[in-house]
């Protein structure tokens, strides 16, 4: 079934001091899964406002926390209101002015989350994992329940039941639909699959490569505990802490 809704993603920021995640991992890094689902058996996500709103990239947020906490057996969603709120609060939209419904960058709502906290959930640490190499896609996702992305959607992915790559088409150019923040919970040897619009969303491998422009590993309060022990926890947060201050 064919999913749309409203983009909100503005162009990726580009940083020097952003910290990759194959720093804060082993050398010898031992392969991960070939398929990994951290989504289970939910399937009512919720549209977060973003059917109406530009504001993907805080609807993302609160889907992350939703697979987090439906992977350690527990339940819990924000409500359209909160993610609003947090819209207005972390990106300037006003509900006064439609004008103001201009979306954000995700490296801002990261940071912002980061430091504040969205409601009760606060998130300790993010790093990149290499979107363009998917061993590293795959770590990140099998260590931290999900990764946090940025897409340049084409508009030849619009109508797609699956999001693929199409050759030879002037409609596959990257952000000739636009920008779009996603969270990936779920891969196997054929596709990725992400929670956009309130439902899953099915992506090719091909699609990513093509696509994708950043990707973002989180690690929250929740999650702490399933960090594995060979992952540089004490690094990262020291790091973090000095770039962003």
């Amino acid at each position: 079934m064919t999913i749309s809704g409203k983009l909100g993603r503005k162009a990726t920021r580009s940083d020097p001091r952003t910290l990759r995640l194959a720093s804060y991992l082993p050398k010898e890094l031992p392969p991960a899964p070939d398929a990994m689902n951290w989504m289970r058996t939910k399937t009512d996500w919720g549209q977060m406002a973003n059917d109406r709103l530009g504001d993907c990239t805080i609807a993302a947020v609160a889907h992350a926390i939703q697979v987090w906490y439906n992977a350690t057996g527990n339940a819990l969603t924000y409500d359209d209101q909160t993610v609003v709120g947090y819209y207005e609060r972390w990106a300037g939209y006003d509900p006064s002015d439609p004008d103001t419904d201009q979306g954000a960058v995700e490296l801002d709502i990261l940071n912002r989350w980061r430091k504040e906290g969205f409601g009760s959930e606060k998130l300790i640490a993010y790093a990149d994992p290499d979107p363009h190499n998917a061993e590293h896609v795959k770590q990140a996702i099998y260590r931290f329940g999900l990764v946090y992305i940025g897409l340049a959607l084409p508009l030849t992915a619009q109508g797609q039941d699956v999001w693929d790559y199409v050759p030879k088409t002037k409609k596959n150019a990257p952000w000739s639909w636009g920008g779009h923040a996603v969270v990936v919970p779920r891969y196997d040897e054929e596709f990725l699959y992400c929670i956009t619009w309130g439902q899953v969303q099915k992506m090719t491998w091909r699609f990513w490569q093509e696509y994708c422009e950043e990707s973002h590993a989180l690690l929250s309060e929740v999650w702490k505990d399933r960090a594995t022990s060979d992952f540089n926890l004490p690094n990262l947060e020291s790091d973090l802490s000095a770039v962003t201050s």
